[in-house]
């Protein structure tokens, strides 16, 4: 699967949050932990898709298996 690739403007309070937080756990770069602030809120998310619909489960799953193995 080839990487996508996004844009986004951050408002510069969010944008000063996550630059404390890369700070604070050792990651170099913003976007580094943008990618890994999507995962996580992706594999929250993906908990709450697998109590409402257990066929989401394995997509969702998948998504991110990929996603870690790049990693």
């Amino acid at each position: 699967m080839a990487d996508k690739r996004i844009e986004i403007d951050l408002p510069d309070e969010l944008a000063a949050q996550l630059a404390r937080v890369a700070e604070a756990m050792g990651i170099v770069s913003l976007e580094e932990t943008a990618i890994i602030a999507v995962a996580e809120w992706t594999s929250r998310r993906a908990a709450e898709l697998d109590d409402r619909d257990p066929n989401q489960k394995y997509f969702v799953n998948e998504a991110l298996d990929e996603l870690n193995s790049k990693k």
